[in-house]
């Protein structure tokens, strides 16, 4: 065993002090936070992240702070709006330190404070609004609300980065009555939208009619016109018949007139003649005479047709060779011959 001397000892406790004195010189600090250093009670400055030295004895840590974001929640609280609505609010906030020796030396318990704050402001925006405004503008209030509090955290070395306001609730009975109101809007729009679809349709209705008789009137224009222009262009080709005869029988030609009226009383003997409802023809007695007339058509036709060959020529009958009865008593047939009528006799009752 080794004997140690009095100069020994005292060499051991030196280097054990040493070793002692350095270990509380050194101080590490961690990540996300700062440290206040004090001496003799006095702030001096702030351990940045890392190892760090201080003098012992006279040197010493006074506030750890965290300096990364965090969250702190603000308990439920009651808040009477504008009109007097009662409501319940809680709400979170979410903050920075940004100089820890103000955080530490300027404030006393910092959450406390801000969450006292918080509170505060709290009532003080939400009692300004009305319910309505109040449940429809959270992002307005949220916005007052940080501006507010981080104003008055600024001198603390706090940045307050958001506050949102979690949950608003109203009462149970105010909770009823709103969703009666909301139903019966829905009800007030429901109705407006059906009304507003009925008025549409009778307008499309309505412009459809009015569509259809603007064309049918179009329609029936067009077809007046149409039997119009027919019917001049019918009376301009009767007007130049007309006229075609009038000049040749101004020019002296006799078979033209006699042409054109024994073509007149054939249109009207067939007409009568291929009725559907007449097997006996019954005429008057003054229809003799026109009948009479046809010996000239038999003239006609011979000359014409005699000069060119295709009929065999036969003398004319004149117009007065035609026997016609004088007079006859109602029910009597008469019986009219007119010598060279193709068409042969004619009865008449």
């Amino acid at each position: 065993m080794i004997a140690l001397g009095g100069f020994d000892i005292v060499v051991i406790a030196a280097v054990v002090l040493v070793i002692l004195v350095l270990f509380a010189g050194i101080k590490t600090v961690p990540q996300g936070h700062r440290y206040t250093v004090e001496r003799f009670g006095r702030y001096t400055r702030t351990l940045e992240p890392g190892l760090n030295l201080i003098v012992p004895f006279f040197e010493s840590i006074g506030s750890k702070m965290n300096v990364m974001e965090q969250v702190l929640h603000i308990p439920t609280q009651e808040v009477i709006t504008r009109d007097n609505a009662s409501v319940s609010a809680d709400a979170v906030t979410f903050y920075q330190v940004l100089n820890a020796a103000q955080a530490a030396y300027q404030i006393s318990n910092l959450q406390m404070a801000i969450e006292n704050l918080t509170m505060t402001n709290i009532r003080s925006v939400m009692g300004s609004m009305d319910l309505d405004e109040l449940l429809s503008n959270r992002d307005a209030i949220n916005d007052r609300l940080l501006r507010v509090v981080d104003e008055a955290v600024g001198p603390w070395g706090i940045k307050v980065t958001r506050i949102e306001i979690k949950d608003i609730a109203p009462p149970k009975d105010l909770v009823d009555s709103m969703a009666r109101q909301m139903k019966a809007e829905r009800e007030k729009r429901a109705q407006v939208l059906e009304a507003e679809g009925a008025r549409n349709a009778q307008i499309l209705r309505a412009e459809g009619a009015k569509q259809s008789a603007i064309l049918e009137a179009e329609g029936q224009r067009e077809a007046a016109f149409r039997d119009a222009e027919a019917r001049e262009r019918l009376a301009e080709a009767e007007a130049n018949a007309t006229r075609m005869v009038s000049e040749a029988i101004a020019a002296g030609n006799v078979h033209a007139i006699n042409y054109f009226v024994a073509q007149k009383y054939t249109e009207a003997l067939a007409e009568i003649g291929t009725a559907k409802n007449s097997k006996i023809v019954l005429m008057p007695m003054e229809a003799s005479a026109l009948i009479g007339s046809l010996g000239g058509i038999g003239t006609i036709a011979r000359e014409v047709f005699g000069d060119k060959g295709d009929a065999p020529s036969a003398p004319a009958a004149p117009a007065s060779s035609r026997s016609v009865p004088p007079t006859r008593s109602p029910g009597q047939s008469i019986n009219v011959s007119i010598p060279g009528n193709p068409f042969g006799s004619s009865s008449e009752k």
